[in-house]
This record gives C-alpha cells, structure tokens and sequence, in this order.
C-alpha cells in the first residue's frame, strides 16, 4: 500500500511540476510588456482557465492528498529507534592500585617503572 502511494505521489509530483513550468505568466501578453493590466480589477483580467491551468489545480489537490496519505500511514508504523536493541555499555577497565609515591606527585624511578611495566605483561 505505501509503495503504491509512493509511487502515485512520485508521479504527481512530475506532472505538477511540468504544468507549473509550462505555463505562460499573466503578463506574457504584448500589454503587460508595457506595464498595462488591460482591465481594472485588481489582479488583472481573468480569462477562461487552460487545459494547464486545470491540470495544476487538478494535481496540487491530489499532491496534498497524497501527501496527509502517506502521513497517515506512516503514522501507523513503529519507530525504527524504538527496534533497535539497547547499547551495550564498556566494560570497567581494571584499575590498578595507586601507590604512595604517585600520591605524593613524584614520578616514579626507573626501576619501579620496570617494574609495573612487568606486572602489566603478566596481567595481559
């Protein structure tokens, strides 16, 4: 049903755009080149409605239509987020013990650095 409706919508979509772009504006005429409106009603004189004129009216009706369609029916679907399975959280990273002479700010000598550094290795 939504491919369907989709596909109607696409197509609607195509036609109403060609309609738009071909169609002439209301000052094409020789007068509007000249600035003149030709009547004195607001807009402009209204002439009988061309075939184009009848099909954009006709294909913007059926785009909104299509599209609270397609609202609708998205409507009744579940969220993709709402499937997706929980994250997993990282595993606490083993934390060694701290001992006094990394209190104090000293950084350690080189011998106990060789030291942890082997207490690492036996660890992995």
């Amino acid at each position: 049903m939504t491919a369907l409706l989709v596909t109607v919508h696409v197509i609607i979509c195509i036609v109403l755009i060609l309609a738009v772009l071909l169609q002439s504006g209301k000052a094409a005429d020789l007068a509007g080149a000249f600035g003149g409106a030709g009547s004195q009603t607001a807009f402009g004189p209204r002439g009988a409605q061309t075939l184009l004129g009848k099909v954009t009216t006709i294909c913007a009706i059926l785009f909104m239509v299509t599209s609270l369609g397609l609202w609708l029916i998205s409507g009744k679907t579940s969220s993709v987020v709402k499937n997706a399975p929980a994250m997993e959280t990282p595993a606490a990273t083993q934390t060694r013990p701290v001992t006094q002479e990394q209190k104090s700010g000293t950084p350690p000598s080189g011998a106990e650095k060789t030291e942890q550094k082997s207490e690492e290795s036996g660890r992995k």
